[in-house]
């Protein structure tokens, strides 16, 4: 079990949030037109993006992406938390490039990636690409679009964000499921874990399981999980997804949400059955945590 660090930009700034609590509002002359006034021209519409934070650096990107260069910590993910298209993303990109300008070759860069822009976070130094909402349309898999990634930047240098939360589902008498829960005594509700799009705000039709995990790896080189109902709250693992991904094994994976304590690490190791890599947030101490930070480094490098 490897240890992946993590850059998470918002507002362009290197913090840690609540995954569950971000949100996007809208601030303009035009809340429902797409940007355009009832003249039809372009209006001053600006998308605003609000979380809870649990840790906000004054460090910038180029600081954590010395650090994690001078450990010796290759394979760590930047996550742009801004909508694409806003001027916060694009202080977000800012740095991201000034952590990838630190770390030549060691960071991977998701959030707002397309195939017709992916190219530019290559050519900026990203090693991969990750992907989530772009592959989605209406909740579904959009799969003209997950082949043209694939050919735009090959599967090798593509990584899928399969983020989940739990959502409710229902089973009516016959055995039916289906998202919709069913009314009356006849309906028994069970959860589930669907992949959720849009920086963790959308929910899709598409649940994480084993067949889901063995279509995408078909196109991906490995798979980032986040564990959204725990993310950035440090009061431990998601257990589920942990067994879910630790029994499925066949690509690397690396999980992230809740991990607050070595037990965490001990329990996601033994469920994981030692094939799942971890990314820490707010839980170590160069994000304010209780973790020390060099501490879990060694831990896991003897795990």
């Amino acid at each position: 079990m490897k240890f992946r660090p993590c850059i998470d930009i918002h507002n362009g700034k290197v913090k840690q949030i609540v995954g569950s609590s971000l949100s996007d509002g809208v601030i303009g002359d035009d809340l429902f037109g797409a940007g355009r006034g009832g003249d039809g021209k372009e209006s001053s519409l600006t998308a605003k993006s609000s979380a809870r934070e649990n840790f906000v650096s004054d460090n910038d990107g180029a600081f954590f992406g010395n650090m994690y260069r001078e450990m010796n910590l290759p394979g760590g993910h930047i996550i742009l938390l801004n909508p694409a298209g806003t001027e916060e993303y694009e202080a977000d990109i800012e740095q991201a490039r000034l952590a990838m300008e630190a770390f030549p070759g060691g960071l991977m860069i998701g959030g707002g990636i397309t195939a017709e822009n992916a190219e530019r976070f290559l050519d900026m130094g990203a090693t991969h690409v990750i992907v989530t909402s772009y592959v989605f349309k209406n909740g579904r898999i959009n799969m003209e679009r997950l082949e043209k990634l694939r050919s735009a930047v090959g599967r090798d240098r593509l990584v899928l964000d399969l983020s989940c939360r739990r959502r409710k589902t229902a089973i009516d008498v016959e055995g039916n499921s289906g998202i919709r829960v069913f009314a009356g005594q006849n309906a028994a509700e069970k959860c589930d874990y669907y992949i959720v799009t849009d920086r963790w705000q959308k929910f899709t039709d598409v649940p994480l399981n084993l067949e889901t995990l063995d279509m995408f790896s078909e196109y991906s080189s490995e798979f980032l999980i986040h564990a959204v109902d725990v993310e950035g709250k440090a009061r431990g693992i998601e257990t589920q997804v942990a067994s879910l991904l630790g029994g499925w094994g066949k690509l690397p994976v690396t999980y992230a949400g809740g991990v607050s304590s070595f037990e965490d690490l001990e329990a996601l190791r033994e469920l994981g059955q030692n094939r799942l890599d971890v990314t820490i947030g707010s839980a170590l101490s160069i994000f304010g945590g209780s973790m020390d930070f060099e501490e879990v480094v060694r831990y896991l490098a003897e795990a």
